[in-house]
């Protein structure tokens, strides 16, 4: 079947097979990152939420069946309105041109975010970029590191570049403004090779 890719202002790409399977990006030129039907992939995912900043969301990673799953529920009270899962690692995927991620979504809209060294009043800035998803189907979303927006907490900021061989943490993220459960499985998140592209 031939692959298909749809995209939205301002969002990744959805890559799907034609008749609505996943599109395969195991080409041998991608670098698998986290294959969660591995346990290794499974270590040292955490659940940050708006508590830190007095919010009242709940969420976090669970993993069963080779899948993360990413799910709780989403609030606005006492200003909240975000919760995410980080994994914090030393990459350096500065022959790639960005992550490809095999998922199964709600049909929200979810975040990508990676740090790297880079500061702003001493604070680590993130790199973000957002993604569709279709509710209860796998797909592939693509998020090229040149559509990454450096951002510090919810404040776009200007002169700031990616720089993809000094990655230290990567995050999902929700924080779509809509209060209620939610739940986003991964299966897998591999490195994008140029020829992949």
């Amino acid at each position: 079947m031939g692959k298909s890719a749809w995209c939205l202002p301002q969002m990744a790409c959805l890559v799907v097979l034609a008749g609505g399977s996943s599109a395969s990006s195991d080409d041998g030129m991608n670098r698998s990152l986290f294959d969660f039907s591995r346990p290794a992939s499974s270590k040292a995912w955490v659940a940050v939420n708006d508590g830190v900043m007095g919010g009242r969301s709940q969420g976090g990673p669970a993993f069963q069946e080779g899948v993360l799953s990413f799910s709780g529920t989403l609030s606005l009270e006492n200003s909240g309105g975000f919760s995410s899962v980080r994994h914090d690692v030393a990459l350096d995927l500065s022959g790639y041109v960005g992550l490809v991620m095999k998922v199964k979504g709600d049909g929200r809209a979810y975040q990508l975010r990676l740090q790297t060294d880079s500061r702003y009043a001493g604070w680590p800035i993130a790199y973000s970029a957002e993604f569709a998803t279709r509710e209860g189907e796998w797909i592939e979303v693509e998020v090229l590191f040149k559509t990454l927006r450096a951002g510090f907490r919810g404040r776009r900021l200007s002169g700031y570049t990616f720089d993809p061989a000094r990655i230290s943490s990567i995050s999902l993220m929700l924080a779509d403004k809509q209060a209620g459960p939610f739940r986003l499985d991964v299966e897998k998140i591999e490195a994008l090779s140029d020829s992949a592209e």
